[in-house]
């Protein structure tokens, strides 16, 4: 899988999905076991690996996205790498409700906000998704990536 290179200059504006009852806000300190144990169910150990980084980041760079009190999916940022976007992900039940995109620009927006110009997406699996949202391009001879040599889990 590819990384990818996004400008972080030109991010689309924030969308709001308080009409649908979803909240996409910072994960607090408190919530690591919480937000840990929903990624080792609903997608990786690897991943939950690499977000509890991010929670021991100042400022955490963990985004949540929460709908009727329930965690339905995450981002990260700074954690696999300097510059890194992800691990993300959302629940598949609550896809297709603009959720994915919340998470996308509030992580690449906390990049931004460190004072990169680019972040990188790494190791992408819906390359339609980022090139669309956020005009993400591919960064030639980039896979395997980072995670060429990984151990096995």
């Amino acid at each position: 899988m590819p990384d990818l290179l996004v400008n972080l200059i030109n991010l689309p504006a924030q969308p709001s999905l308080s009409k649908q009852g979803v909240i996409v806000r910072s994960a607090q300190p408190w919530e690591l076991s919480a937000v840990r144990s929903f990624i080792i169910e609903h997608f990786s150990t690897a991943w939950a690996d690499e977000v509890q980084v991010g929670f021991a980041n100042k400022p955490i760079t963990v985004f949540v996205a929460i709908s009727e009190r329930k965690l339905v999916g995450f981002s990260a940022y700074e954690c696999t790498r300097r510059a890194f976007f992800g691990p993300t992900g959302v629940l598949e039940s609550a896809r297709g409700r603009g959720i994915g995109t919340a998470l996308l620009i509030a992580a690449l927006s906390g990049l931004k906000e460190m004072g990169y110009a680019y972040g990188i997406i790494g190791g992408v699996g819906p390359v339609s998704f980022y090139e669309k949202t956020v005009g993400a391009i591919m960064i030639p001879g980039s896979d395997p990536g980072i995670y060429r040599d990984s151990l096995k889990s």
